[in-house]
């Protein structure tokens, strides 16, 4: 999948979904949806879904001659040191997470062998988020980008582009918008967008302005409606962060449509779990990371075993698991249960959070390993202990009911 933050460094035409996606949840993936796998006849019209999940090969150039393409230097962010570790998987030839998708031997670039124009099915988001443009605090998130990455090539997606949210970006008009990013640089054919969808200056545009203003251009727009769940709750990322900051996680993994997950590489604590016979992996999370309510959790864990990051397979899901949609690539995964902290540490006067797993009935060496942990259920909130005792007595009361919850 190509990673680009320059618009001019995009695989072109394109097909849209627009949007924060933050989370990629239930209602997320409706609106990516009609922009996978699709390519337009010439002069027919018809939509035909001609383009599979793009094979990924890191060591040929990509299609439209873009064998060079990186992050422009002076609009690339800066990544954590965490986000960097999470994403050496995805851009061993470029400077920063950046993969590619090429076409099969017997087709022309653009173009599928059966004579369709090819658009590359595309997720134009932002990047920082607007509401932390204009506020000017950091906003966490639900999926930081290596997960973003992640889900997104799980289900077809073949290029990302992060539009750098900026005062020049801020201050384009809806028209201005369409005309300059949509059609003069993306040269965007089809356009999907949630009904709730707002751009331009001031956030004046409607997700009803930006079909009105592409017809213009001869572009499909498709506006998706409001998504709910099974209760008839409207699925968004503010009630998922809601759901996770009060340990609702049976609502907020419902709103998800699959288990909610901290993933990152293993780094070195007190090690004071080895001393009462519960060792524990210290998970080193990206900062923009959105926490759910300290307490500790039963999860799923699976253990990344080669140089890729890979979630839990437990869902039933498929999407869930992107090596499983990945044509050509191996599962190699181990998925183990286990007990979760979340949190201070207060028995132990600690400052800082920290995400704490132990595997039940698991023993090895997970230094130098990534993580992926998928919260199955809330056990109880942080508390602090009187004793060491004390602490270790209900961590075995903790493993004990994560067993019987993940049976």
């Amino acid at each position: 999948m190509w990673v680009t933050y320059s618009c001019t460094a995009a695989l072109t035409p394109t097909a849209v979904a627009l949007g924060n996606f933050d989370g990629f949840h239930l209602g997320h993936r409706q609106v990516v949806q009609p922009i996978l796998n699709r390519s337009i006849r010439e002069n027919s019209g018809q939509i035909s879904a001609t383009v599979s999940a793009p094979q990924r090969d890191l060591g040929q150039p990509g299609p439209n001659n873009n064998e060079n393409l990186v992050f422009e230097p002076e609009t690339r962010r800066e990544f954590d040191p965490a986000d960097s570790l999470v994403l050496a998987h995805w851009g061993k030839n470029s400077d920063v997470g950046l993969s590619q998708t090429r076409t099969e031997d017997n087709e022309i670039p653009g173009w599928n062998s059966d004579g369709a124009v090819r658009f590359y099915g595309t997720v134009v988001t932002f990047d920082p988020h607007p509401q932390e443009f204009f506020t000017g605090q950091a906003k966490k998130l639900l999926t930081p980008l290596a997960e973003k990455i992640e889900l997104l090539e799980a289900i077809g997606v073949e290029q990302l582009v992060l539009l750098p949210f900026d005062r020049e970006l801020a201050a384009l008009t809806a028209q201005e918008f369409v005309e300059e990013i949509l059609v003069g640089q993306l040269q965007a054919s089809r356009i999907s967008v949630g009904m709730d969808f707002r751009f331009g200056r001031g956030r004046t545009g409607t997700a009803v302005d930006l079909q009105a203003i592409a017809s213009n251009y001869g572009i499909d727009v498709t506006l998706v409606g409001l998504h709910t769940c099974g209760s008839g709750e409207r699925i968004s990322s503010s009630v998922i962060r809601e759901s996770l900051a009060s340990g609702d996680l049976q609502r907020a993994n419902q709103l998800l449509g699959r288990p909610y997950s901290l993933v990152g590489p293993i780094v070195r604590g007190q090690q004071l779990g080895r001393t009462i016979g519960f060792p524990t992996a210290n998970i080193q999370l990206p900062p923009s990371k959105f926490l759910p309510r300290f307490g500790v959790y039963a999860v799923r864990v699976s253990i990344e075993d080669g140089d890729g990051v890979f979630p839990d397979e437990s869902s039933s899901y498929k999407w869930e698991n992107p090596k499983s949609l990945m044509l050509g690539e191996s599962l190699d995964v181990s998925l183990v249960n286990g007990v979760m902290n979340v949190g201070c540490r207060p028995t132990v006067d600690g400052q800082q959070p920290t995400v704490e797993v132990h595997l039940l009935d698991w023993s090895g060496d997970l230094y130098g390993k990534t993580l992926s942990v998928s919260l199955v259920e809330f056990l109880r909130p942080e508390q602090k202990f009187p004793s060491l005792e004390a602490l270790k007595t209900q961590i075995q009361a903790d493993c004990d009911v994560a067993r019987s919850v993940l049976l």
